[in-house]
């Protein structure tokens, strides 16, 4: 258990610094998406509508937590330790997390997911 937070510690460390190259790149890089896919998988599923969400055209939304900076975060979900995975998992099915959530379950692909992880990552 100690490896795992030492890992999620460095994770998290990585991801605010960039780890000296571009945030997109590194959000990329962990995640295996792409960032600018994401941002557009985010437009197309609505996210926006309860996020507000930086670089996303009319991302406004107040229902759920702003988007910006989420790689810094400690937990997804509420309860999810903040990894790619479990980031992806959240967005696919967060009734399966949280069955009290008032997130929906848009069904969000397995790759849109990968995607979405990537560009939330990317945010500073």
């Amino acid at each position: 258990m100690r490896n795992s937070f030492a890992a999620l510690a460095l994770f998290a460390a990585c991801v605010a610094a960039s780890c000296g190259s571009s945030a997109k790149q590194n959000a990329a890089a962990i995640t295996g998406g792409d960032p600018d896919r994401g941002a557009h998988h985010i437009a197309r599923y609505g996210c926006g509508s309860c996020h507000a969400i930086p670089g996303i055209s009319g991302a406004h939304g107040l229902v759920g937590p702003p988007l910006a900076g989420i790689g810094r975060r400690l937990y997804v979900g509420g309860s999810l330790p903040n990894e790619p995975a479990n980031l992806e998992h959240w967005v696919r099915d967060p009734h399966s997390v949280n069955e009290k959530t008032v997130m929906p379950n848009l069904g969000v692909t397995a790759r849109d997911a990968t995607d979405i992880a990537a560009y939330l990552y990317s945010l500073k």
